[in-house]
């Protein structure tokens, strides 16, 4: 049953990131990855919230873990697309927007870890 609910939660994931993702590019092109950067700061300040919630505050059955946090996030946020865009950039001669890429990718996927426990009432 769990891989299931992996399968699943990955799957919506997936889908989710590849329609926001599009979405945010469509409104916002350009030669910047704003759709990767997007959706990794959104998916870490929802791993902050729903780990702290499920794990520190509502204790709930892991069934929940896995369908959200292992399947939904692993499905959505993008890590992997994070890093080559990062090397294209870098590669192609657009070494301050790898780098701002990077940078950003990092501080602010911190940050929004960091809020999302907050707001989930870890102190």
């Amino acid at each position: 049953m769990r891989y299931w609910v992996v399968f699943i939660g990955g799957g919506l994931g997936s889908l989710t990131r590849y329609i926001a993702g599009t979405v945010i590019m469509a409104r916002y092109g350009g030669l910047f990855p704003l759709g990767t950067l997007v959706i990794n700061v959104t998916g870490s300040f929802l791993i902050g919230l729903l780990m702290t919630l499920l794990t520190e505050i509502w204790h709930l059955d892991p069934y929940w873990r896995l369908a959200l946090v292992v399947g939904f996030l692993g499905g959505y946020t993008t890590f992997s697309s994070f890093e080559y865009e990062s090397y294209r950039a870098i590669r192609d001669g657009g070494q301050w927007l790898g780098i701002l890429n990077i940078t950003a990718s990092v501080a602010l996927g911190y940050i929004a870890v960091w809020t999302g426990a907050y707001v989930a009432g870890h102190r």
